[in-house]
């Protein structure tokens, strides 16, 4: 998700905090600007935010970042790598920013910096016809999540939740749940949404969110001139109608945070 995820990325935290990862320099606005290029990482298996169309990298999230890379004057290049990862590559400077559906945790903002916000979505219930659709419904209930979100988390949290299952990937968390091995899928609600849409006899109901979050993308910890310089993009974006014409293409509504 909201694509917004988490656990083992704490434990590499750890690493990174011990020294493991060597002392790394991100590269300032003034050196990606000269060398013309943003290099830019995401998970690519989170439709339709990030997602693989054959070998072509797509989404919403791919389109939204190669129209700031524009605005910024600059080609895009891209990186793809589990979600777990993504944000120790850019403690690691690997790559200079991160779009992957990252909700804004106060964990996460101590290890790296945010822009503004792309958009406003949070985690929901999803389970078979008839199934469990509130917080309450999920007592006694087995729940798929993806490793490393903010969902596990969340759904932890519950009172009387059975147990809570991870999986590398969201689609595996949704294949659990249409093949009867849990009960319920927390996802991000836009996510949850394409997938019913793209199955309508799939089976399955969107119930009530869980919680609500602000995604955004990342940059390494302290790069305040690339965070401003992709701040000033995404106003740029937003004003000038390319931000409504990508959240229309992609979702037929305008999912920027209100």
């Amino acid at each position: 998700m909201s694509l917004h995820r988490l656990p083992r990325f704490a434990v590499a935290l750890a690493a990174l905090w011990l020294g493991l990862i060597g002392t790394v320099q991100a590269r300032p606005i003034e050196a990606i600007q000269k060398s013309g290029t943003l290099i830019v990482a995401t998970e690519g298996q989170f439709a339709p935010f990030n997602f693989f169309q054959g070998k072509t990298l797509t989404g919403f999230e791919v389109e939204l970042a190669e129209a700031l890379g524009q605005r910024m004057g600059m080609k895009v290049e891209w990186k793809t790598i589990g979600f777990d990862a993504l944000l120790t590559g850019l403690q690691a400077d690997r790559w200079d920013m991160v779009i992957a559906s990252h909700g804004i945790t106060d964990e996460r903002a101590k290890a790296v910096t945010f822009a503004d916000p792309h958009y406003c979505s949070g985690g929901v219930i999803v389970a078979k016809s008839g199934g469990a659709k509130t917080a309450t419904d999920l007592a006694g209930k087995v729940v798929a999540v993806q490793t490393g979100t903010t969902y596990l988390d969340n759904v932890k949290k519950l009172a009387g939740v059975k147990d809570v299952k991870n999986f590398p990937a969201d689609n595996n968390a949704r294949a659990a749940l249409q093949s009867g091995r849990v009960d319920a899928w927390v996802t991000d609600k836009f996510l949850a949404k394409a997938a019913l849409l793209a199955e309508p006899k799939s089976g399955l109901q969107i119930g009530e969110f869980l919680f609500v979050e602000r995604i955004a993308p990342a940059v390494a910890k302290g790069n305040a001139g690339l965070a401003k310089a992709v701040n000033q993009a995404m106003a740029k974006l937003m004003a000038d109608g390319g931000y409504a014409a990508l959240s229309g293409k992609w979702f037929k509504e305008d999912i920027r945070c209100k």
